[in-house]
């Protein structure tokens, strides 16, 4: 058996509740993790409250999304991963294409092994684990969907959030000219340390302010909303002629009639579809790697909240974000290291005999 935090039916926090279950056993194409790490997303309080296309159709049912751990068992045909491969990913927690797919609060998941990549090495798995849903996010408005190059000037709202600053880090280091959106001195400071060059708030000045001063009048050539709202009604004002806008909150009614007067192109990004449909596996296992690979770089460092919690705490860190105290990503310890490795150890013997095992990095 293993201990989960199961969200028993949809409400408050208060309906996470520390269970223990049977340890799910991987089936072909699967890999089976010890999770030692697990980070809240916004979309985890949104479907532990709200029927969405993502919410899983049962409950109880167990959310979270993002994960670092080490893969203890194979399912048949797997051969992308070994026993004892530190691993993250975001691969569960949401309704999928033939049922639902458990998340991470949980001591062992199963996920489909196209879905998960190897851990940056100079990552801990609690920094690691704060990287997945975020990071992909990110990469895929930025480079999936739209070109940027040294040239380009790129206005990111929301830089100091969890996608956004992670965004003005990617756009950056591909040498853009980066200016963020942001609401605070705070927030701006942190947006300008992850590479942005000039930061504004949009509730304090003009579209036609900001263009004129980042981009001489012409407009962005790509602006990412992260944020909905006014920002996208204002990326439709900023953009410049034949750009592009990227917004990942785009369920709302917006007036579309600046951006097409502008011969203006609109992207959305819906980053959970190959879990939620079974649609991009192969790229998203790629973008993760790509990550993994910025991160063990030096070019992508995620913020995390200092204050740590256990599996059993999940409902204080839910309560935490939803109080919007947290400085950085929220991230629950579901195990301890010094456990894992004893963990691992003896899975390694009983497969090879070996027990001198390194500690994971």
């Amino acid at each position: 058996m293993m201990k989960a935090v199961i969200a028993v039916e949809q409400g408050t926090p208060d309906v996470l509740q520390l269970v223990e279950r049977p340890i799910p056993e991987p089936a072909a194409g699967q890999i089976r993790v010890r999770i030692i790490a697990s980070s809240l997303n916004p979309i985890d309080t949104k479907v532990r409250k709200a029927k969405l296309p993502m919410t899983p159709g049962a409950f109880p049912a167990v959310l979270h999304s993002d994960f670092a751990g080490i893969v203890d068992a194979l399912g048949d045909g797997v051969t992308k991963f070994a026993v004892g491969d530190a691993v993250f990913g975001f691969a569960g927690g949401f309704k999928g294409p033939t049922g639902d797919v458990p998340g991470t609060l949980a001591e062992y998941a199963v996920y489909d092994a196209a879905l998960v990549a190897r851990k940056p090495a100079n990552l801990d798995f609690r920094s690691a684990s704060a990287l997945p849903l975020a990071a992909t996010t990110a990469w895929k408005a930025l480079f999936d969907k739209v070109t940027i190059t040294p040239a380009s000037k790129v206005f990111i709202s929301g830089g100091a959030g969890g996608v956004g600053y992670l965004a003005v880090q990617m756009a950056a280091a591909a040498g853009a000219y980066v200016v963020a959106g942001t609401r605070s001195e705070e927030s701006a400071q942190l947006a300008l340390s992850a590479g942005a060059r000039a930061s504004v708030d949009l509730s304090a000045t003009t579209a036609a302010e900001v263009i004129a001063e980042h981009t001489g009048g012409r407009g962005f050539d790509v602006i990412f909303d992260t944020v909905g709202g006014a920002a996208l009604d204002a990326a439709f004002q900023m953009v410049r002629p034949t750009g592009d806008v990227v917004t990942i909150a785009g369920a709302a009614t917006h007036n579309l009639a600046p951006l097409y007067l502008k011969g203006g192109n609109l992207h959305m990004v819906l980053v959970l579809l190959p879990i939620m449909i079974g649609v991009g596996v192969e790229r998203h296992g790629e973008i993760l790697e790509i990550v993994s690979a910025m991160a063990e770089e030096g070019r992508l460092k995620p913020r995390l909240d200092p204050e740590r919690f256990t599996l059993a705490q999940a409902a204080d860190a839910h309560r935490k974000f939803e109080a919007g105290t947290a400085k950085g990503k929220l991230v629950i310890d579901v195990a301890p290291e010094a456990l894992l490795i004893s963990h691992l150890r003896c899975n390694l013997y009983h497969a090879s005999g070996v027990i001198d095992v390194a500690p994971p990095a």
